[in-house]
């Protein structure tokens, strides 16, 4: 008989142990909502998980669960039916495991094309797709005359597989069209939107047509991982330098930090941007993007220089603690070496992401900018890099010694050769 009641007992601590581990799999998984997200933002939310359906969204019961629905306020009991919890409770407990092992399938680029821009889209998207590694979806607003030439060219790209492109017009709100427009310059505020219309996308990195690539998209993707639990967005400040800062010299609205943040390279958890509410100067409620918009132009449309940039500014200077801010080197413009270099990052490891603002890409002013465009623009996809691509741009770079930028010309391709190396370094392992 107490072998009978000592078998019992340990069947029964097993079970209470079972049931506790199972527990704390389900606490760490809700805990980590937001970092699966960005893990895995296919499986999360975006366009071709809702065009796929449920096919292929895992084998180990995560595809029965609706991912984006559990969190720290709305936790497994309080969800209805069809979300992780009632019918999922114990597939929670494993998801984030599965997210652990399936990495993200593609990252999302979005780009704004307006004018004379075309060249310049497709230069950055060239270079996004010479060393990146997973595949690239680009999501392409440019105004309609210019749809066709994109399409003739980019499919003609030779990477079939890896990079997928949606075009889409420029889109504002009706009531307010004209408004957004003219702001600042043509179709410049378009990324403010990207939130509301890419609603099936769940992280995106939005860039300026005059970014170059000079490592691996993935490398500032990987960002999204670091976000801490309120962070949204990640950017760059606007000066290294407080002393040649634009912001806090001559700014007349609130700015984040010390000199203002650069929108020129911004990457987004949009799910978190869309469920947001934001603490704002104009009313003691908190808004959503979509709220927030109108009324933060309204009231400060007359002290605004940089149109949208000043607008985020003013945003993430209420919400401080939203904001994941990156080093200069992922947003190197000529502000960090025109005065002298001041971009410590980028002197110790090199450049990852040039921005060539101020149409340096197209004058005499940068050469050494100019040089690094060029060389991009005229390598043509499958071509030796060494050859083809390094030792070109470095001739020119050295010509161009007689300018502040020329001068430090060395971190202008000091990442970009090491990522030449990775590249073929990665082929010859067969990947």
């Amino acid at each position: 008989m107490r072998r009978y009641a000592r078998m019992a007992l340990l069947c029964l601590g097993c079970g209470v142990c079972s049931l506790l581990y199972g527990f704390s799999q389900l606490a760490l998984s809700l805990e980590q909502e937001p970092g699966r997200q960005r893990q895995a933002p296919d499986l999360a939310a975006t366009g071709d998980r809702a065009a796929a359906g449920s096919e292929g969204r895992g084998q180990a019961g995560a595809g029965r669960c609706k991912n984006l629905s559990v969190s720290f306020w709305n936790s497994y009991w309080m969800l209805p039916s069809d979300v992780c919890g009632m019918n999922c409770f114990w597939e929670a407990a494993f998801r984030y495991d599965y997210m652990k092992t399936h990495p993200s399938e593609k990252m999302h680029l979005a780009v704004v094309a307006c004018g004379e821009r075309l060249e310049e889209t497709l230069t950055m998207l060239r270079s996004a797709i010479i060393f990146s590694i997973k595949p690239l979806q680009f999501h392409i607003f440019a105004e309609d005359q210019l749809h066709e030439n994109f399409k003739d060219i980019l499919d003609d790209f030779p990477y079939e597989g890896k990079v997928n492109y949606t075009l889409y017009p420029i889109t504002f709100p009706t009531e307010s069209a004209a408004e957004w427009k003219k702001l600042f310059k043509p179709c410049a505020s378009q990324r403010l939107f990207l939130p509301l219309i890419l609603k099936n996308v769940d992280s995106l990195l939005y860039v300026d047509t005059d970014i170059l690539f000079l490592r691996p998209v993935d490398d500032i993707w990987s960002f999204l991982g670091k976000f801490n639990s309120t962070q949204i967005a990640a950017m760059a400040p606007e000066h290294e330098e407080p002393r040649i800062g634009w912001y806090n010299r001559f700014a007349r609205h609130p700015y984040y930090g010390v000199t203002g943040i650069n929108s020129g390279v911004m990457l987004m958890n949009m799910t978190r941007i869309r469920r947001k509410y934001f603490k704002n100067d104009m009313t003691p409620v908190r808004l959503q993007w979509g709220e927030i918009l109108m009324p933060l132009l309204k009231k400060y449309k007359l002290n605004i220089t940089w149109g949208d940039q000043d607008l985020l500014n003013i945003m993430f200077f209420h919400n401080p603690e939203s904001l994941y801010v990156f080093p200069c080197q992922w947003n190197y413009r000529p502000d960090h070496c025109i005065y002298g270099s001041n971009c410590k990052e980028a002197e110790e490891e090199g450049i990852f992401i040039l921005h060539g603002n101020r149409g340096v890409y197209h004058d005499d002013k940068q050469p050494t900018f100019r040089a690094v465009y060029e060389a991009i623009k005229n390598y043509s996809f499958g071509d030796d890099l060494v050859h083809s691509l390094l030792q070109p741009l470095e001739l020119e770079l050295r010509k161009t010694m007689h300018t502040y930028c020329g001068r430090v010309y060395k971190v202008f391709i000091k990442q970009l050769t090491k990522s030449v190396r990775d590249l073929y370094a990665r082929r010859s392992k067969g990947r």
